[in-house]
């Protein structure tokens, strides 16, 4: 979900000590266990989850990394079903006690019916199609895989030590125990019905016409399941917005919006793209209005034009000041990629991707389930030491972005990725010995596996490596050029 829809991409191309940390869950039966036979095969796991693995993981590294796997798989197919159920792809924005809840139904999912459904489950069906078309979407030539490096996979499995190693059998049984604890869990998390949640999203909106404040022209941004976007001018300061016109009637979760827009309505800064508005239209649909920048994403400069290191450390401050006040307010955006990250004509530099705008374009290779697997933080899938330190790997990769044109493995589906970045943690970086050591110094600190050894965005923001930066109007010549490039002018 986020605001790139408005320009349509290429298919190519230290935590303080009260910072929370993530815990077991309490009262879950382990009773699923993971062994490798003598044949090097994996045993245990669901075999609707076995016939996923596919060629995508190989015999050699099922047998070295089974908890990996079994890891890598619990959480990929937890966020297709909840991708799912929401009607969208997996919640990004959250707060750590929404981290500590999603853990627990991580982990009581995998002793749920829905984690073992046969063959002829919609799920196993769903992730087919999606592994299809990632690769009739992909139209670049196929790229070697990458070794894994193995200091980095030692620290990867020393992340998931505290998850205990595993043994079992296919035909598992479910324990009523377990379906009556998620059952419970559920019936205390599942929050407001439906006509709750849109009396209260009334109440939070704009009451007036939004034709008495908005003029639209005739510029369409984007269209898809849950409705459309389009340019609109504020009568009042005549500044070009955008209105995303959402069908609630297809909103299969609208408590999940109604957070989005309480979030937004208290969040203003100069570095995130702001919500400006919001109206119900015709009873049944929702105008979120939000700032329009006309540069582009970021993406389209990473994938068209080469960035200078002070244009880099430009945009970093910028994401980085972003970054800095959601975590002061307790959010962890947990989504930061050049898609994310909206540019000015004059070099301006906004991360959005707040919630109002899911599958407007579609589910793109860059944008695929699990909250973007290419710029994922390993511990989001062993779920260790997890909380705001994820943006700040996330802004590592994608860096990435801006030295190599994309992020680490995004030419594998995203099942492939997600093992790549669990067992391999740091990756590799082409122009590594091109760089200069403060660029160095500063991606270092960014891509630690070790959370507590990775920069906060307060420590990055005093890195000298920003200290170099060049001024924002210096990246209008890589908008305009790649906005040719793209014949987007």
């Amino acid at each position: 979900m986020s605001f790139n829809f408005f320009f349509k991409k290429r298919h190519t191309r230290e935590e303080n000590s009260t910072a929370a940390v993530i815990g077991k869950p309490t009262n879950v039966n382990h009773d699923i266990h993971v062994t490798v036979n003598k044949e090097g095969i994996l045993e245990g796991l669901p075999s609707a989850w076995m016939r996923q693995i596919g060629t995508q993981i190989t015999k050699d590294e099922q047998k070295e990394n089974p908890l990996v796997v079994k890891q890598v798989l619990q959480y990929y197919n937890y966020s297709i079903k909840k991708g799912n159920e929401n009607g969208q792809e997996y919640k990004h924005i959250v707060t750590e006690k929404d981290i500590v809840e999603e853990s627990k139904m991580i982990d009581l999912y995998m002793h749920s019916r829905d984690a073992h459904k046969s063959k002829d489950s919609d799920l196993s069906d769903d992730l087919n199609k999606i592994d299809d078309n990632v690769e009739n979407r992909t139209s670049l030539p196929p790229r070697p895989p990458r070794k894994i490096d193995t200091p980095n996979l030692v620290k990867s499995k020393h992340l998931a030590q505290s998850t205990e190693n595993l043994t079992v059998a296919d035909d598992i049984e479910y324990r009523s125990k377990s379906s009556s604890s998620e059952e419970e869990f559920l019936r205390r998390h599942t929050g407001l019905t439906d006509e709750e949640c849109m009396k209260e999203i009334k109440n939070i909106c704009n009451p007036g016409d939004p034709y008495d404040y908005y003029e639209r022209i005739n510029k369409d941004l984007g269209s898809g399941a849950s409705g459309m976007v389009f340019a609109a001018v504020d009568r009042a300061t005549q500044q070009l917005v955008a209105i995303k016109d959402i069908d609630m009637t297809k909103q299969h979760k609208k408590d999940l919006l109604l957070k989005e827009i309480e979030i937004m309505k208290k969040f203003q800064h100069k570095n995130l793209v702001n919500f400006l508005d919001a109206f119900v239209v015709y009873d049944d649909h929702l105008w979120v209005v939000m700032e329009l920048l006309d540069g582009g994403p970021l993406t389209d400069v990473v994938t068209e034009t080469i960035m200078k290191e002070g244009q880099i450390a430009a945009v970093c401050y910028e994401v980085l000041q972003a970054i800095s006040y959601l975590h002061e307010r307790g959010t962890i955006h947990r989504d930061i990629k050049s898609d994310n990250v909206l540019l000015g004509m004059d070099g301006t530099v906004k991360v959005t991707d707040f919630g109002f705008c899911a599958n407007v374009i579609g589910n793109e290779q860059r944008e695929t389930m699990v909250g973007t697997p290419y710029w994922m933080a390993p511990e989001v899938v062993t779920r260790q030491k997890y909380g705001k330190k994820v943006d700040i790997w996330s802004l590592g990769i994608m860096i990435v972005e801006m030295l190599d044109g994309e992020p680490p493995y995004l030419r594998e589906p995203p099942l492939r990725a997600l093992y790549l970045i669990t067992a391999n943690g740091r990756p590799k970086i082409i122009r590594w010995n091109t760089l200069t050591p403060k660029l160095q110094s500063f991606i270092d600190i960014c891509l630690q596996v070790d959370v507590d050894r990775r920069a906060t965005a307060d420590d990055l923001l005093n890195h000298e490596f920003l200290e170099n930066r060049m001024e924002l109007k210096t990246l209008t010549p890589l908008i305009k050029a790649a906005k040719k490039i793209l014949h987007k002018t």
